[in-house]
């Protein structure tokens, strides 16, 4: 995650110094009357990355047959409707509702009296709507692209969550339903010809646990389950 937001920054930076080198000379702009709008809509869509911030019981880990219990992240994607109104010169408000599809591995080895490993991996997946709001905050525009940054909270559901079913001896782990999340990101605005064109990246902090206890391993070994992730969107508007 770490080597894709640098290599990401880096392509950011290099397309907004390409583009300024290549306008030091004044030319036309393209969607003149673009920013004043008081409202206008787009869609979004990208991928994304989710995993698990776990805060792991120590007396579970210490005194059961637990070794080590560790979570991957797995890609997904998310498609978007995008609403932006007009607050100030260089500030909007956004809400952008979203649906994502992600996806998580917890890994758990465990060690029987014989000293034998054994390791279990539990899928998690997650189908979500997002609804989040943002205020975004853009530089001054130069001929045909301006950069940005973006911060706000989410509401999240997860349609796809298993808590409240019968599991049936399969031992899965349960999310609750319900996340809140804050949020950061930053991007670019490409003033097109006939749209504006965004490519932007997001970081998710998860507030509220989303463990669904119960008396298995699988969750006892755990005090708290929280999302992180980020997300990579190109935006049309």
């Amino acid at each position: 995650m770490q080597k894709l937001i640098k290599y990401l920054i880096i392509l950011l930076l290099f397309l907004g110094i390409s583009d300024s080198y290549g306008q030091r000379r004044k030319k036309p702009q393209n969607l003149i009357h673009y920013d004043f709008q008081k409202l206008h809509f787009g869609f979004t869509l990208g991928m994304n990355e989710l995993n698990f911030n776990i805060q792991k019981n120590s007396n579970t880990i210490t005194n059961d047959t637990l070794l080590t219990l560790l979570s991957n992240s797995q890609k997904g994607f998310n498609l978007g409707i995008v609403s932006n109104l007009r607050i100030g010169k260089y500030t909007d408000l956004r809400f952008i509702p979203t649906l994502v599809f992600g996806e998580r591995h917890l890994h758990y080895e465990f060690i029987d009296n014989n000293q034998v490993s054994d390791e279990k991996i539990k899928r998690i997946e997650s189908t979500l709507i997002d609804f989040p709001v943002y205020i975004k905050y853009k530089s001054a525009r130069y001929n045909n692209f301006r950069t940005y940054v973006l911060a706000g909270v989410k509401y999240s559901l997860d349609i796809a969550s298993q808590e409240k079913i019968n599991d049936e001896g399969q031992e899965i782990v349960k999310l609750k339903k319900n996340d809140l999340m804050g949020e950061i990101g930053f991007g670019i605005d490409y003033y097109l010809e006939y749209f504006k064109f965004s490519p932007q990246i997001k970081l998710s902090y998860g507030i509220l646990n989303l463990l669904s206890e119960d008396e298995t391993i699988y969750t006892k070994s755990i005090n708290r389950l929280n999302t992180n992730g980020w997300m990579i969107s190109f935006t049309f508007e």
